[in-house]
Formats: C-alpha cells, structure tokens, sequence
C-alpha cells in the first residue's frame, strides 16, 4: 500500500512539473541524413510526440497511421509535432523512407539502428509513445497500441496546449 501511494504521489509530482525526465543525448540521424541530438529535440516551447516504431511492427504501422489521419488538426489546434523514431537495424534502414513516403507521413522521422536512443529511455517494446512538454520534459508515456489510444493522446496533448 505504501509502495502505490509513493508512486501515485511521485507521478503527480511528475505530472506537476517537478521532477520530469529530460530526453537523454544520443545522436542519431534523420531520414535524410542530417545528425541530430535527441537532448536538443523541441517544438519551440509547444509539446511534442516522439512514437518509436519499426516497418515490420503491424501495430506500429497502424498507430503512425491512425495519427496522420489527424495531424493536421491536431497540429492546427496545438501546434504539436510528431517525431517517428525507426529502430529497424541497419540491413532494414532501406525500407523506412519508402515506409513513410508511401503512407504520406509528414512526420520528421529520425533513425535509431542500434536502438540507443530506445535504450537510454528504458523502452523495451514498441510501439513506444512519448510526450514531451514544451520544456523539454516527458510527462506521459504509453506503449502497444489498440484502436482509438490516439484519442488519450490528444488528450495529454490539449492539456498541456492550455
């Protein structure tokens, strides 16, 4: 009972603003080629989505899917962005831009072959969702997917948007 009070009492905390986690540094690489540094990703103060995926990860596929239906207005009434994150490893690499492109996904898409950015942040399956707020700071996360989470996301997103 102690234990689910602390944690409760720690994510509130969290949550609040007071000890959030930072995005660790790892450099990685966007789909064109350009280094960029994970500590330094932003949305210039509004929040931001990072989503891990991979091209054979089905449930992946349809959650990126699923958000681009919406991006736009989502984009319009908040200003959020979304970073997709591929951790296919470097023999599948090939396969992310033709991915994204045929899905029509205007997200800015950084590559993580070795899965050092995923394992800096403690992340063991994906799909992955990250919200980071305006300051850098992550205040919710959620992994799978099933139909319909975009609708909590956006949630999380409009709260934070206020």
């Amino acid at each position: 009972m102690k234990t689910r009070l602390f944690s409760t009492l720690l994510l509130l905390f969290a949550l609040a603003g007071g000890a959030a986690a930072q995005l660790p540094s790892v450099t990685l690489k966007d789909i064109n080629g350009k280094t960029v540094d994970t500590a330094k990703l932003s949305n210039g103060g509004k929040p931001f989505v990072i989503s891990f995926f991979a091209t054979w990860c089905k449930p992946c596929n349809r959650e990126l899917t699923a958000i681009s239906e919406v991006y736009d207005e989502w984009r319009e009434e908040t200003g959020v962005k979304v970073i997709a994150v591929s951790i296919d490893q470097a023999q599948n690499i090939n396969k992310v831009k033709p991915l994204v492109d045929g899905n029509g996904w205007t997200y800015d898409v950084l590559l993580d072959p070795n899965s050092d950015f995923k394992r800096a942040l403690g992340i063991q399956m994906i799909p992955y969702v990250l919200l980071v707020d305006g300051r850098g700071n992550i205040v919710y996360k959620h992994n799978g997917y099933t139909e319909g989470a975009e609708q909590e996301l956006i949630e999380k997103i409009r709260q934070l948007a206020k």
